[in-house]
């Protein structure tokens, strides 16, 4: 039985090893993918460990950082904050809107010596999104070191690094990007290469560490990589961005946009007391569209109810404490569709039609296709 399975060949078991130059290859297109002259660093596992890595490798005893918070990932950097020993000054706003520039630059105002800032660009979770080019003027302004989490918004909206002076950008794949969730990627400017190598606490020798990609494989000439690359992520992550630009980077955001548009209408139209959960369109992420359950109804109950009837639709239940109240169209990638909208929405309205809600499909569909053309 070995001897018959051993010659058995598969494309995605018989890869040939990934060589320095091909990975410097992919980096190099990430970075056009960002138009960013920055140092690229593409790490294998998903996006929470970059962010983590950006987060210990800047932070320490004597840091004081604003943690913006419009969802559960800023929480979650706020924990990884404090346990590197930074003071953290938390600006929380309410899920369903926006963090604005004038908040941020009031935060500073009050806690002149914040020198270390977190934000999340878009909020798959929450379903909303961030004015990152205004934040970011006032935060250069101030002079802090400015670390953002567009793992939902790479490929979904505009995310020009350089020009909005972020200095440690992570992305993902998994989302906008249509790839793997097993493969991330960071920008790091100058100012945070300068901040990570004067923190004796920033990891070193270690998967989480930033500072050996930069001491063995940049300023090494990118000749050795620092271990085995995991060939089927890095050529999911080359395809991913190959696709983007047969596409269009500018055709893909729009698609993104239109999906967003289209979700948000045609729930609207549908009735039966669901509703938006971001209120004003403008802060509404172009990856996930979050929709209120109506009063009375368990959102997790008729999540699962549309999926029993097609398991395969992108929808899913708020986390948390969310689950009872918030249903979540995600429509990112290959869903990001004209066709995975109306299926969603057909889902839930004749789940809650089943329900006894008075809800209007035709109208729904209507609104989907108006904002679709």
């Amino acid at each position: 039985m070995s001897e018959v399975s051993s010659t058995v060949t598969h494309p995605f078991l018989d890869l040939a090893p990934l060589s320095a130059q091909h990975f410097a290859s992919i980096e190099e297109r990430v970075a056009g993918l960002l138009s960013t002259s920055q140092d690229i660093v593409i790490m294998q596992g998903e996006a929470l460990l970059p962010l983590e890595g950006c987060i210990r490798g800047a932070a320490q005893p004597g840091t004081t950082a604003l943690n913006v918070i419009t969802g559960p990932y800023g929480q979650t950097f706020g924990n990884w904050l404090r346990d590197c020993g930074a003071t953290v000054v938390d600006l929380a706003v309410p899920f369903h809107t926006a963090v604005t520039a004038e908040q941020v630059r009031e935060a500073l105002a009050a806690h002149p010596e914040i020198d270390f800032v977190s934000l999340v660009h878009a909020e798959a979770a929450t379903g909303n999104t961030n004015p990152v080019a205004e934040i970011g003027e006032v935060v250069r302004e101030h002079g802090a070191l400015f670390m953002l989490d567009a793992v939902a918004s790479v490929a979904a909206e505009p995310l020009l690094p350089d020009a909005w002076g972020v200095d440690l950008c992570v992305i993902g794949a998994q989302k906008a990007m249509g790839g793997p969730a097993g493969v991330s990627a960071v920008s790091v400017s100058e100012r945070a290469w300068a901040r990570l190598a004067g923190n004796p606490r920033a990891p070193r020798r270690s998967y989480l560490s930033l500072l050996d990609w930069k001491e063995r494989w940049i300023d090494g000439g990118r000749k050795a990589l620092l271990h085995a690359p995991a060939q089927l992520e890095m050529l999911a992550l080359e395809a991913c961005v190959e696709r983007i630009e047969a596409e269009g980077l500018d055709a893909l955001m729009a698609r993104h946009a239109t999906a967003a548009a289209a979700t948000r209408a045609g729930a609207i139209a549908l009735g039966g007391g669901l509703a938006p959960y971001v209120h004003e369109a403008r802060d509404a992420a172009p990856v996930a569209t979050t929709l209120r359950a109506p009063e009375g109804v368990d959102a997790s109950l008729l999540v699962a109810k549309a999926l029993a009837a097609d398991p395969v639709l992108p929808l899913v239940a708020g986390g948390g404490a969310l689950a009872k109240e918030m249903i979540r169209v995600n429509h990112y990638g290959p869903d990001a569709t004209r066709g995975a909208v109306h299926a969603s929405l057909a889902a839930l309205g004749a789940t809650m039609s089943e329900a006894g809600l008075a809800v209007d499909l035709e109208a729904a569909r209507r609104a989907v296709t108006a904002a679709w053309q």
